[in-house]
C-alpha cells in the first residue's frame, strides 16, 4: 500500500501561505509582464535581468524557466489568465533561444524547458512549445559522452577544464529526456538518461550518503577521477542545495527507471539531510555548518528538499512514507514562518537563500529557483499538485 495523500485538515493549513505566494507571483507579473527578472534579488528585490551584454530582460542565463514556470503555476492553481498570457508569450523566446543557440553550452535544458515549454505543452497543447522542448532535449543529448557514459555539465565539449564533469543538479534535467522519449517514441533519450543516472548514483553519492557537487571522469576511458565542488564549502563537504537536488532528483527519476535502486539512494540522502537541519528546518548553505555557526541559510535548499521528501514519500509504503511526509511538512512550516516574502517589502516569494557563497553571489537573497520550488511545495501540500518534471 502506497503512502496516502496529505490529510485535508493538514492541506488546509497551507492554503493561506499558498494564496500569499500566488499574490507575490502576480505582483512580479505586474512588474515584469513581458521580460525576465534577474535570477536572484538585490536587497531582496528582483530587478530586470541584465546579463552579458544582452538587452535588459532577455531570456538568458540558466534560471529563466523558473520565472515562466511560476507564471504557469499561478494559472494552473489560481486560474490567473494574465499569468497564462505572460507565460505563453515567453514560449517564443524559448523557441528562439534554442534555435539560435543563445547561452546553451550547458546541461540545464531541463531547468529551462520543463517548467516553461513542457508545462505549456501539457496545459495548452502548444505545438511550438513541444517543438522547443524537444529541440532542447536533442541539445542535451549532444552533450552525452558515450565513452564515459555521462552528460557533460558545463562549457564547450572540448573545454579541457570542463571535459568529463557532471554535477548533481543534472538529476533535475534528466526528466526532460524521459518526457522526450514518451512524446517521440525514441528510446535513445531514456537510454542516455539511464546511463547518466547510473554514473550519478555510483559516483556523486558518497558511502555515507552525502554528495559531491561535481565529479570528473576521463572522457576517453570512462575512468572515474575525483569529486570536487564549485558551490560548497570544500570538495569533501556537502553543499546543501546539491544534497536537496539528490533527494528530489533520484526520487523523480525513480518514476522512469524503477529498476536502478534510485529510491533507496534518495532515502539515504534524505536521512543525511534531515540529520543536519537546524530545528527551524532551514538548511545552512553547506551541511558542514550547524546552529551557532553564523553562516547564512539557503532556504532554496529546504524548499527543494520538501518537494523531494514528498516525492519520496509518495513511492514508499504508507508506514515508511509517513516519516518523510511529516519532515516535509515540518520544513515547509519553517519556510512559511521564517522565509516567506509576502507581507514584506520584497517582491520575492522566499527570502534567505544563497546562490553561491564562494562567489559572493546572491547571499541572503531570494532566487527564482527558490521561489519556484517553494510554490511547488505549497501546491503539492495544499492542492495535491504533482508537477511537470
Amino acid at each position: 500500500m502506497k503512502s496516502p495523500a496529505i490529510a485535508p485538515s493538514v492541506a488546509a493549513r497551507f492554503e493561506a501561505p499558498l494564496a500569499q505566494a500566488l499574490g507575490q507571483v502576480r505582483r512580479l507579473r505586474d512588474e515584469f509582464p513581458e521580460v525576465f527578472p534577474h535570477g536572484w534579488t538585490q536587497s531582496n528585490r528582483y530587478l530586470t535581468r541584465d546579463l552579458d551584454g544582452f538587452a535588459p530582460g532577455s531570456n538568458v542565463g540558466w534560471t529563466t524557466g523558473f520565472w515562466t514556470g511560476l507564471l504557469w503555476l499561478a494559472f494552473e492553481l489560481d486560474g490567473d489568465v494574465e499569468c497564462r498570457m505572460s507565460a505563453a508569450r515567453h514560449v517564443g523566446s524559448f523557441a528562439q533561444r534554442i534555435r539560435d543557440r543563445i547561452q546553451v553550452d550547458h546541461h540545464d535544458m531541463g531547468f529551462l524547458y520543463t517548467p516553461s515549454c513542457v508545462a505549456a505543452w501539457r496545459l495548452t497543447a502548444d505545438g511550438a512549445a513541444q517543438d522547443a522542448a524537444l529541440a532542447a532535449a536533442d541539445l542535451l543529448m549532444q552533450r552525452y559522452l558515450p565513452q564515459a557514459g555521462i552528460i557533460q555539465a558545463w562549457g564547450d565539449l572540448q573545454d579541457l577544464a570542463q571535459r568529463g564533469r557532471i554535477i548533481i543538479d543534472c538529476l533535475l534535467n534528466l526528466p526532460l529526456l524521459s518526457w522526450a522519449c514518451e512524446v517521440s517514441g525514441d528510446s535513445a533519450y531514456r537510454n542516455v538518461a539511464r546511463s547518466h543516472l547510473l554514473k550519478s548514483r555510483d559516483h556523486l553519492v558518497r558511502p555515507d550518503a552525502s554528495s559531491f557537487h561535481t565529479f570528473h571522469f576521463d572522457v576517453e576511458t570512462g575512468e572515474p577521477l575525483r569529486g570536487s565542488t564549485a558551490q560548497g564549502a570544500a570538495d569533501d563537504s556537502c553543499w546543501a542545495r546539491g544534497q536537496a537536488w539528490g533527494i528530489y532528483g533520484f526520487a523523480l527519476n525513480h518514476r522512469f527507471a524503477p529498476d536502478l535502486g534510485l529510491l533507496a539512494v534518495s532515502r539515504r540522502q534524505a536521512d543525511y539531510f534531515l540529520a543536519r537541519l537546524p530545528k527551524n528546518g532551514i538548511a545552512y548553505w553547506d551541511l558542514a555548518y550547524v546552529e551557532g555557526s553564523g553562516e547564512p541559510w539557503d532556504s532554496s535548499a529546504s524548499a527543494i528538499a520538501v518537494c523531494g521528501l514528498l516525492e519520496l514519500a509518495s513511492h514508499l509504503p504508507a508506514g515508511e512514507g509517513a516519516h518523510y511526509r511529516h519532515e516535509a511538512l515540518r520544513i515547509l512550516e519553517g519556510l512559511v514562518l521564517h522565509c516567506q516574502g509576502a507581507g514584506t517589502t520584497s517582491n520575492a516569494l522566499l527570502l534567505h537563500g544563497v546562490y553561491s557563497k564562494p562567489c559572493g553571489k546572491g547571499v541572503d537573497e531570494a532566487s527564482l529557483w527558490g521561489d519556484y520550488f517553494y510554490l511547488e511545495a505549497l501546491a503539492r501540500v495544499a492542492r495535491g499538485w504533482h508537477g511537470h518534471w
